[in-house]
Parts: structure tokens; sequence; C-alpha cells
């Protein structure tokens, strides 16, 4: 009875039966830690950015298809998801449960660009960046049906920290202007972000001449803290370059996040990359393949995302 009550109240992320059992089990014996215990064989760390690679690629993804994936279990697998920022919204991860403040910052903005937008045709202006995890190996575990007799077919796990690159990467409507990929054990400060920054002007100023010269550039990127640290601020005045207002928790009006890498990770989806220079050799190719209507329909579907935001109240475009 107990059992059935939890699955009514948590539904698919209610803890499995033999979860329960050892839970009341261990509550009898007087014992009421609900923390998992350290194991042989089970890493302590999960990997976070593993973790939202999974959500990123399918937002839709059960509490007990990510536990699978990382091998640990579901109270875990859950935990962690919101330990990073998710929350269930009709049944869709999405990466922060939005304040009332959140959405009026989201509607106010979406508002103001599309009252400038009807003056200005600004989108051929907008260099758009953003960074993404590739990880090496892109092969996803699939479920397969088999009689009670016959053995599960041996698999080997994806592994809680997996061998993955940054990739870093800037676009306008022509396509790609820049892009570089940093290894795992390299973060992106605001130093090494404003050093991005001035290779990015190089690009533009060599394949953009127009838009370096002439009509300027209008720069996105989110609130992440080395994109709004001091130095960048100063390093975007010094280069002169106008930045696009970004609400906070919004990557549904992300260019790179609702349209590039949705389809880049499509492609990369049973891939598998033996080094750093196989994936750059890989994203070469793809964003080379990839016709400029791909690149100007992502940006240009900015319009009726606003708009969508504005006529919701601010609330997220699952989609």
């Amino acid at each position: 009875a107990a059992t059935k009550d939890i699955r009514e109240v948590y539904l698919d992320r209610a803890p499995a039966l033999r979860t329960v059992k050892k839970w009341f089990a261990k509550f009898r014996s007087g014992d009421f830690n609900l923390e998992d215990q350290p194991r042989s064989g089970r890493p302590s760390e999960l990997d976070d950015d593993v973790l939202r690679t999974l959500v990123a690629n399918n937002s839709r993804i059960s509490t007990e298809e990510v536990a699978s994936e990382l091998n640990v279990n579901k109270s875990t697998a859950f935990r962690r998801l919101k330990k990073v920022g998710y929350t269930l919204k009709l049944d869709t991860w999405v990466p922060h449960q939005l304040s009332e403040k959140n959405k009026v910052d989201r509607m106010s903005t979406a508002i103001s660009l599309l009252r400038r937008i009807k003056n200005e045709p600004f989108l051929d202006r907008l260099v758009t960046g953003d960074e993404k995890w590739i990880l090496y190996n892109n092969v996803q575990r699939k479920r397969t049906w088999k009689q009670a007799h016959e053995g599960a077919e041996p698999m080997s796990k994806g592994g809680l920290h997996p061998m993955k690159v940054l990739l870093c990467i800037w676009w306008d409507i022509r396509g790609v202007i820049y892009f570089e990929l940093l290894p795992a054990g390299e973060t992106i400060t605001a130093n090494k972000y404003c050093q991005q920054l001035v290779e990015l002007k190089k690009a533009i100023d060599e394949k953009r001449p127009i838009l370096a010269n002439r009509k300027g550039v209008l720069f996105h990127h989110d609130n992440a803290r080395p994109h709004v640290a001091k130095p960048t601020l100063a390093k975007l005045k010094e280069m002169n370059w106008e930045i696009m207002p970004h609400p906070p928790y919004s990557p549904d009006i992300a260019p790179s996040d609702y349209h590039l890498f949705r389809s880049l990770q499509n492609n990369l989806n049973g891939k598998k990359f033996k080094n750093v220079e196989d994936v750059k050799n890989h994203l070469d190719t793809f964003f080379n393949e990839k016709p400029r209507d791909f690149y100007e329909s992502g940006i240009r579907k900015l319009v009726e995302r606003w708009e969508w935001i504005a006529e919701h109240d601010g609330e997220y475009i699952i989609d």
C-alpha cells in the first residue's frame, strides 16, 4: 500500500519496489538515513556536464533512463538533475523553475526586441555564440525485449566521466564564423573568454568585412559568469560591439540551443571519435555542409519565439 501511495504521488520519479522495501526495512531497524552509502565499483561523483548533455539531447528523458545511462539508481539521478537546476514541466526537463521576476524579465525583453525589430531589421547584424560539450562516444544504449530465459547482451557503460571536449562557437545568418575546442580540463574564465573574443573579431574582420566596418556587430550570448564579468564587458566595449539583451534562464531564445545544437546532436548520435582532431574534422564537415538557409532560419526564428513568450507571460517554450 505504501509503495502504491508513493507511485501515485511521484509517478515516473518514484523509486523501484525493491528500493521502497529496503527503506522500510531500514526504518524498522531505526535507521532513517536515505543517503546512498559508499559501494565498490561506483564512482562517488557524477559528471554534471554529461548529465546536462543527456537532457539537452532529449528533454523528455525519464529519470529511469538517466539512471540507466549513468549506472546509478533513480533517486540519485533525480537528485542530481534537481541539483544542477532542472525541473519537470509537462513531462519535460527545463533548466530552471522560473520565478515571477524571471517571467517578467523574459516577457519585457521579448516585447522590447519585437518593438525594435519593427523599425530596424537587426538580425542580419546578429552574431550569436554558445558552448556545448561534445562526447567522444555518442553511441546511445538501446532497450531490447528478451524472453525470460535469455540473458542480457553485454554492453559497456558510458561511464560517469567520459572523454569530451567543449565546443565554443559563434555564427550568424550566413554560417559559422569561428569555433574552437577546449579539452575537458580547461575551463572558460573571463580572461579565456576575452581571448576567444579577440580571435572571433579577427574572423569577423576577415569573413564579414561589411559587418565589421559598416553595419556593426550586434553580439548575443547568455548570462554565464565569464560572459558578464567586468573584463568581458570591458573587452566588448573596446571592440565597440553592441550587446543584445538576453534574460536569465532563457536557452529557448538562444539560437544555438534551440536550433544549431539540436541539429548537431542529431548528427552526433551514434558517432565515436578517437581524439580532438577527429572531433574537429567532423565538425568542420558538418558546419560546411549546412546550407546558408539553415543558419538564416535559425536566427530568424527568434522573432516567432519572442512573440510566443510575449503572448504567454514569459513562460518557457517547450518544443
